[in-house]
């Protein structure tokens, strides 16, 4: 069952590594084809700063997400050098069991915010888009990193209970 689970968040993490890398692309061509008409023809796209100022928006938080799978997330692991096994391992389960919580908080109250009708009716002045499908990237992101964590959660949980049925009594 756990190995079906890393498929699937391979799966994932590949989706989001492709959208990132579509993202930066569109970002690039958009802004270099706005400064080539806006100081060479002095025509600039009246889109283009909303444009990328989404992507780059998207791109960061599916990036936080793909990072996360990754395990390249920044963070302060003193605390984690003084324990030792099995200590490590019980507050690796804990440490992921709290970061799987408060992304499901965040998950649901990103949801419930983006559902409200005063969000779902804002509109965007200069392309006339509806504004919560930019900010459904936002709640995609925080589900495809609840995933992650749920799986990195599961694979410690997992690796706790073996290290812990290995153990000979003492």
């Amino acid at each position: 069952m756990y190995e079906v689970l890393r498929k699937v968040d391979r799966a994932v993490a590949k989706f989001e590594y492709l959208l990132l890398t579509f993202l930066v692309a569109a970002l690039t061509i958009i802004l270099s084809a706005q400064v080539v008409l806006r100081y060479f023809f002095n025509s600039p796209l009246f889109w283009a700063e909303e444009i990328s100022v989404q992507a780059l928006i998207a791109a960061s938080f599916i990036g936080v997400s793909y990072l996360l799978y990754d395990s390249k997330l920044v963070r302060v692991d003193a605390l984690l050098g003084l324990f030792r096994q099995p200590g490590l391992d019980r507050l690796l389960t804990v440490l992921n069991l709290v970061s799987l919580v408060t992304l499901l908080v965040l998950c649901y109250v990103s949801t419930v915010w983006i559902l409200r009708p005063e969000i779902r009716a804002d509109i965007s002045p200069t392309t006339q888009l509806p504004r919560w499908y930019n900010y459904a990237i936002l709640v995609l992101s925080f589900y495809g990193m609840a995933w992650h964590q749920l799986v990195k959660f599961i694979g410690t949980a997992r690796s706790f209970r073996t290290q812990q049925h290995e153990e000979p009594a003492s």
